[in-house]
């Protein structure tokens, strides 16, 4: 998981919350640079507010441009990302590529690439999160039918080659971020060898499993909150930077098992259902998949659930290191959302059987005996 998007605040200018700086040398540098670009953009410094802190190191401005339409003002963000710590380069360079395929994605209007300062297009307001009806998750189809059609235009540009891969050894690396943050560091536990030979069994078979999907673009964090709701059929994409080359069944397990939202499994399906006939017809599955998930939807749903499994237990690991490392202990709420997640998979699949005792065993809850899947 990489950044949070910015919650694109709507607030008045005098409510918004104050910027403030721990270093006087990058507020001098940042002021420096916002009075030479603000003439050409036709931007209002008097109008700059914080927009949002996210999980990195970046930080997000909103701020007004005079005369940007027929209607008047307009707003535009500002990115903050210390080069000590954000590389931009890689936001910049995969912007125009998904530019390039179609999707809704901000435009980069000026770039310090010394500094870290970004000027972007402001792609409005609300997130697809903002306008989603928990309550009635049928009431939600058409975002969802629109986050697919972003997804499969973003699949069906891909190519080999482009963005990084996301091969055995990132998809191992991640899944060490489980034992070693959140079993040992925030639990507190220290691994046996045998709990260690459960959970390196688990993890061979998750990564084969997971390596034998088609390879498309992933975008890597594709969920409500990083989606944009637009007057349009269109929604917004924001926080693809860490976007890579590899398994098909990311981003829809991404998409329909969120960090922050829970769906009964039937929607979760229904979904997953109008995915994969998208993709399908966009040649996608089929051949290229050994398994032939083209043909059978089960197969690809399994395939689908064991993504979803290593993508869970990766962000159990890094919202324990965001509280124990970062101080940002507000994403660890959400944990129990995780291992609910992780635990109903597990109890599904006789192979992950071990899994699932060792979870139980580390946080002290009964085996999972249903197909309970809805919200936690």
């Amino acid at each position: 998981m990489s950044a949070m998007p910015p919650p694109h605040d709507a607030a008045p200018v005098a409510a918004a919350t104050a910027i403030t700086w721990s270093d006087p040398q990058r507020e001098a540098s940042f002021q420096a640079w916002l009075a030479r670009t603000a003439p050409s953009h036709g931007l209002l410094p008097g109008s700059l507010r914080l927009a949002s802190a996210d999980a990195s190191f970046r930080r997000y401005f909103r701020i007004d441009a005079a005369g940007a339409n027929a209607q008047g003002a307009a707003s535009r963000i500002i990115m903050d990302a210390p080069p000590a710590q954000e590389n931009s380069e890689p936001f910049v360079r995969i912007a125009s590529l998904m530019a390039a395929a179609g999707l809704t994605v901000p435009t980069v209007l000026d770039w310090d690439r010394e500094q870290g300062f970004l000027l972007l297009s402001d792609l409005g307001t609300q997130t697809m999160m903002d306008v989603i009806d928990r309550d009635n998750a049928e009431a939600n189809v058409t975002r969802y039918r629109q986050a697919i059609d972003a997804l499969i235009a973003l699949q069906t540009a891909s190519r080999p080659d482009v963005l990084p891969a996301y091969d055995q050894t990132l998809l191992q690396r991640e899944l060490s971020l489980f034992p070693d943050w959140y079993i040992t560091r925030h639990r507190g536990i220290t691994l046996t060898d045998a709990m260690r030979t459960t959970l390196d069994g688990a993890f061979t078979q998750i990564v084969a499993n997971n390596l034998s999907a088609p390879s498309v673009y992933v975008h890597r964090d594709f969920m409500p909150r990083n989606l944009m709701a637009r007057p349009d059929s269109r929604l917004g994409v924001l926080d693809f930077q860490d976007a890579v080359y590899g398994p098909i069944t990311y981003d829809i397990a991404s998409l329909m098992r969120d960090a922050f939202l829970s769906w009964e499994e039937d929607f979760v399906i229904d979904i997953t259902v109008r995915y994969w006939q998208e993709a399908r017809k966009a040649g996608l599955l089929g051949e290229n998949s050994a398994s032939g998930w083209g043909d059978d939807f089960g197969e690809f749903y399994r395939a689908v659930e064991w993504m979803g499994l290593q993508r869970h237990l990766k962000v159990a690991g890094i919202f324990a290191r965001l509280t124990l490392r970062d101080g940002k202990p507000r994403y660890l709420a959400d944990t129990p959302r995780f291992i609910g997640y992780i635990r109903v998979t597990a109890g599904r699949y006789r192979e992950l059987k071990p899994l699932l005792r060792l979870v139980d065993e580390i946080e002290g809850t009964q085996a999972v005996t249903g197909f309970a899947y809805g919200r936690v």
